[in-house]
């Protein structure tokens, strides 16, 4: 008995259709990262455990997918090392592991080449990541990211440059109506330095991360148990429910962080990017300055980013920020970055729930040619010839078939026209063009049959 196949649990196919829509996507956030100037890069799956190991902190480390050393790999390990258990064996069996995110790849590809590279470095990279984490709904161990990063100049254009680049993206995707937030690392020390909590800065991040889930009263009683004092848990309720335009916002700010220099350096960080946008004549740009914005903080040091789709189920499908030091762990110090990544998968179920996939997204072929027999399959040919020289996605229904079934292929595959050769065809040289969508049949000589298809796409 044959067995039956399967795949690895938290892996997907995905299939000729929603490869399509996928492809849409990557298409149109790879037009917007050339256009501003990133180079695309590439890195391979596997890295040297030594590259990945403590990097992600230890729950990472846990996640990493190791790779077995080819070869007998227990020839060298000793006894004492095989009862040992995982950890002392691992070093002697697994010098290789599966890249975790992007980032880290990047990071050690600008080390090895920092002779090369024109700095400030701006590159793109959209690979899929491994994670060996418990499969659930939307959290697979095989996943795509797509990240951009400019590393080597603390320059703000580059901040404002993320924020035209998600505008546009979204633009071609047909998205309208989400939020950028935007926070500031620095407005976030700047507020525990306000309120009297200096030096708790990662606990009160922790706590207000939660927000949205627990609310305002949960997260007060957290930073609490998170050492901070109750009196100020409650000094940081005004400034965490701040509202009005991000303009009244920074000023309300600027009073209480009147003796806070990093609550003003994060202030006058936010106005210079807010600044150097009004050069880029964006109508809307989307972005909401929100004090309670606290994104992963061990690595960012300045402007931080998460964006929001609105009524959607899905929670955030981009976000970034800028990191001090990302190639400093691999001994090239003071290399300052900024970076962000579209979460694809999220992207793609935005989509679906919106319905603003284009119907196009999803065709492959334009024209099908039905035949009848020998004769008109010879002559199919021909026309195929003329069809694919004009750039027509085209195909022959290879086998001898009735038309029906030729019909219904072409329908399965979502092609958009049919041209039909019959003797009839022939001898006139007019062929039948049918819309498979409309149904709507004209008899037209080849050069007006390519003409309506090729206007068609336009």
């Amino acid at each position: 008995m044959s067995q039956k196949p399967t795949i690895p649990k938290g892996t997907r196919d995905f299939g000729p259709q929603q490869m399509a829509k996928r492809n849409f996507i990557f298409k149109a956030i790879k037009t917007v990262f050339e256009k501003y100037g990133f180079m695309p890069l590439e890195t391979p799956t596997m890295e040297n455990l030594s590259v990945l190991t403590g990097k992600y902190g230890d729950e990472g480390d846990q996640l990493l997918f190791k790779v077995l050393n080819s070869g007998d790999y227990l020839s060298k390990a000793s006894e004492e090392e095989i009862s040992g258990g995982s950890k002392s064996l691992l070093p002697k069996i697994s010098e290789k592991g599966l890249r975790y995110d992007l980032t880290v790849p990047f990071a050690r590809y600008v080390v090895m080449n920092q002779h090369d590279l024109a700095l400030p470095f701006k590159r793109y990279q959209i690979q899929p990541v491994w994670r060996a984490d418990k499969p659930q709904r939307g959290r697979y161990r095989e996943f795509y990211q797509c990240d951009a990063d400019v590393v080597g100049t603390e320059s703000l254009i580059c901040e404002s440059e993320i924020i035209l680049m998600i505008n546009e993206v979204f633009a071609q995707l047909g998205i309208t109506d989400y939020n950028i937030k935007i926070n500031h690392r620095q407005i976030l020390k700047g507020i525990t330095e306000a309120i009297g909590a200096e030096g708790k800065e990662s606990e009160f991040c922790v706590a207000i991360d939660k927000l949205d889930k627990i609310g305002l009263e949960k997260v007060l009683k957290e930073m609490e148990d998170r050492g901070i004092s109750a009196e100020a848990a409650q000094k940081s309720v005004p400034i965490l429910e701040l509202s009005g335009s991000i303009e009244e916002k920074i000023a309300k700010l600027k009073d209480i962080f009147k003796d806070s220099e990093s609550g003003k350096k994060g202030l006058n960080d936010l106005e210079e990017i807010l600044e150097t946008l009004k050069s880029f004549e964006l109508d809307n740009n989307h972005i909401d300055f929100d004090v309670s914005l606290a994104r992963g903080l061990s690595y960012y040091t300045g402007s931080i980013f998460e964006v929001k789709v609105n009524n959607v189920s899905i929670g955030s499908v981009s976000g970034g920020g800028r990191y001090d030091d990302l190639t400093g762990v691999f001994g090239l110090k003071g290399l300052s970055g900024v970076g962000f990544s579209f979460g694809v998968d999220r992207i793609y179920d935005v989509l679906e729930e919106l319905n603003l996939f284009p119907t196009d997204a999803t065709t492959s072929t334009e024209a099908l040619i039905v035949h009848f027999d020998e004769e008109t399959k010879k002559y199919g040919l021909s026309v195929l010839n003329q069809l694919r020289k004009a750039g027509i996605k085209s195909e022959i229904y290879p086998d001898k078939a009735k038309p029906k079934k030729q019909f219904t292929y072409a329908d399965k595959k979502n092609i958009a026209y049919t041209i039909v050769i019959g003797s009839d065809e022939m001898a006139s040289g007019n062929l039948t063009l049918k819309s498979m969508a409309s149904g709507q049949q004209d008899q037209l000589a080849l050069d007006a049959i390519i003409d309506k298809i090729t206007g068609h796409n336009e």
